[in-house]
């Protein structure tokens, strides 16, 4: 695995960011690819002013051990990662779409990096969501966040028995974004395997919807 993620592997799909009104950035997860993320992204919206925007992980995968292994066991492939999306956010701002026009989600390892990246770079986004995912690291570092969410709606749905993801990290993850100002709607499926829901898609829907953001 190369320990590079590349701003050139990037789909660009829907509205141009030009002429967007809004745009949604949506990781992977592990062993998908952005076309996978296509396919979901066509459940969730058809909002003809988006711009969608569907960044690749070289190899298919974000960083090689669990979101909570060691962090020296996932770089410098996560740091790599982070950037990425990071830098994604910055071109989506120069393009002239703000952060409350803008959503960021992902599904897994992606719903984990959209997570980490927005509380590293908090502030009032138009929508947050993560279909299975925390934040990242053996133990949440609470010095690599920083900025206030300013009551951005967020959304993390899991099963309340995930064998990736423990239900101390969702509550943990759910605690650290409301104590930074963020609306979480945290629902935890009983008996869900790792997956994705019929109300999981409708409850993103909803968030996606253009009547629900800034106009």
């Amino acid at each position: 695995m190369t320990n590079q993620h590349h701003y050139d592997q990037i789909r660009w799909e829907g509205a141009s960011l030009k002429e967007a009104k809004r745009a949604l950035i949506m990781p992977h997860g592990r062993g998908d690819s952005p076309e996978g993320m296509m396919q979901l992204t066509a459940a969730l919206t058809e909002d003809p002013d988006m711009a969608l925007i569907f960044p690749a992980a070289t190899n298919n995968t974000w960083y090689p051990q669990s979101f909570m292994a060691p962090t020296a066991a996932n770089q410098p492939w996560l740091d790599s990662a982070v950037a990425l999306v990071l830098r994604i956010m910055d071109e989506v701002n120069k393009a002239g779409i703000t952060d409350d026009h803008l959503f960021v989600g992902g599904w897994s390892q992606g719903a984990c990096l959209a997570l980490e990246c927005t509380t590293r770079r908090a502030r009032r986004y138009a929508g947050v969501f993560a279909f299975s995912g925390g934040l990242i690291g053996p133990q949440i570092e609470l010095s690599k966040y920083e900025g206030t969410f300013d009551n951005t709606p967020v959304f993390i749905g899991c099963s309340d028995q995930d064998f990736h993801i423990p239900l101390s990290r969702l509550k943990e993850t759910q605690q650290v974004l409301s104590d930074r100002g963020a609306d979480v709607d945290l629902q935890l499926y009983p008996g869900m395997g790792h997956t994705i829901n019929e109300d999981e898609i409708q409850r993103v829907r909803a968030l996606l919807s253009p009547n629900k953001s800034t106009n």
